[in-house]
């Protein structure tokens, strides 16, 4: 089990339920990040302070632990380190060799080694995410359902409300069965951008 130490940028530690198990994060930024790695793929292993490597920098054996390691659905290995901007600018020149050698040991093993910051994991996709994840077990009206799929299907490049005015239901059941489905996969819509009604839908 992980030790969750007190961050020293924040206390915001804890631990996530996702559909392959647990994931622990000692900052905001971490929980974020596998928030986000969650939503993108929910079958995606996410494996906190997955390995710690050994490597030598003038003749003295140093010892480095990556925050994450990604075992995504299509067969992608990646291990993954959680630093915000500020950090790694501070610290670039004593972060250099321990990034180097976790790259070279990745590559090795046939997976790849990457820096988050805020800057890839903040921004519409995570706020989607936060929005949509909880929808993810609601519970759906069948009916409205197929008509909505039946619209998406019948038309080409649809908008979020000319799929919503293609189905005749109240519109608060219409508008939860939509967000239910975007946040399924069941329909797709760009997540990189605010979902709103001239967002373009579509199948996956």
């Amino acid at each position: 089990m992980r030790r969750i130490p007190l961050s020293r940028r924040s206390h915001i530690t804890g631990f996530q339920p996702l559909p392959t198990g647990t994931a622990e994060h000692e900052s905001a930024l971490e929980r974020d990040f596998v928030t986000l790695t969650s939503f993108l793929d929910p079958q995606s292993a996410i494996t906190a302070q997955p390995i710690t490597i050994s490597f030598q920098v003038d003749g003295v054996v140093r010892r480095y632990t990556p925050d994450y390691s990604v075992a995504w659905s299509d067969g992608r290995r990646e291990i993954v380190e959680i630093k915000y901007l500020s950090d790694l600018r501070a610290n670039r020149d004593r972060f250099r060799e321990r990034f180097a050698a976790m790259q070279d040991w990745a590559r090795a093993r046939g997976a790849t080694f990457r820096i988050a910051t805020e800057r890839e994991i903040r921004g519409c996709a995570l706020e989607n995410a936060k929005r949509l994840l909880p929808l993810r077990t609601a519970v759906v009206d069948p009916d409205i359902t197929q008509a909505m799929l039946s619209a998406v299907r019948g038309s080409v490049a649809p908008t979020v409300a000319e799929v919503m005015m293609a189905v005749l239901a109240d519109r608060p059941s219409v508008l939860a069965t939509l967000w239910c489905l975007i946040a399924r996969g069941t329909l797709c819509v760009d997540l990189s951008l605010p979902i709103t009604p001239s967002t373009i839908i579509g199948l996956p």
